[in-house]
């Protein structure tokens, strides 16, 4: 395949175990792995840029990218600051992301949100989430499985809404997907549009219409691609819409 996508991946810091510990921008294999499969390049990002150089990056993109990782500062959305259960805050990736996310959405540049991603995307565009859902969710079920060996456990089912780009991609009413998540949709934002749920109501992927690909979900599809096989289709869905638009800018 030639002139593949080019997709940014957005990154997270971590602490590489040194004599000395060193300080990295890093990505999971899975996300890299999963955007090869589908036939795009994956560029990682890294959150040393500034926002002049972020700006002059993303038109040079296809896709973007956004995956999971620690809180988001609550004070984006009107939460609790000093609530003991928000854990793992980089105010720089929060900001970051929420800079990739507008533009993506205002460019109609193609975009993927997993897990964190999909809460970072409700913030970015006005809604607001549960700081803690086992604790401040009326009758939620479980959704926080973590732990070794969990990443590709299929911990519950979704509904996907019929109509939808979701459901379009995925031809399924209902799948099994796994859940490492303490986090979740409080309040949608305006322009977003709720595509799956859980059985408890907790809005589990979103999408902008009109948009040539605006997804998020809150399970992690690059670890079920053997799983639940009907994840590669979203990868390549959104590296093919990539592609597109792409081609539709030249």
């Amino acid at each position: 395949m030639t002139n593949r996508p080019l997709i940014g991946c957005g990154t997270y810091r971590k602490t590489a175990d040194q004599d000395s510990p060193i300080e990295v921008f890093g990505l999971m294999p899975s996300y890299v792995k999963a955007i090869l499969a589908a036939g795009g390049l994956p560029v990682l990002i890294p959150l040393a840029l500034s926002s002049e150089d972020l700006q002059a990056l993303l038109p040079r993109l296809d896709g973007v990218l956004l995956p999971g990782g620690g809180d988001i500062e609550p004070s984006y959305y009107g939460g609790n600051d000093d609530d003991p259960l928000v854990r793992d805050v980089d105010k720089v990736r929060d900001a970051f992301e929420v800079t990739l996310i507008r533009n993506a959405v205002q460019n109609k540049k193609p975009m993927l949100a997993i897990c964190r991603g999909l809460q970072v995307f409700n913030v970015a565009l006005g809604g607001s989430l549960w700081e803690d859902i086992s604790n401040q969710m009326p009758g939620a079920m479980r959704h926080d499985y973590f732990g070794n060996g969990m990443r590709d456990h299929l911990a519950h089912e979704v509904t996907v809404s019929r109509g939808s780009l979701l459901h379009d991609i995925l031809g399924a009413d209902a799948l099994r997907v796994n859940s490492l998540h303490h986090q979740g949709i409080r309040v949608l934002a305006p322009d977003l549009r709720a595509s799956a749920f859980s059985a408890d109501n907790l809005v589990e992927a979103v999408e902008v219409e009109g948009h040539p690909f605006a997804v998020g979900v809150q399970w992690h599809p690059e670890h079920l691609l053997q799983a639940e096989p009907r994840m590669t289709l979203l990868f390549k869905r959104f590296v093919t819409a990539s592609g597109a638009a792409s081609n539709g800018a030249h």
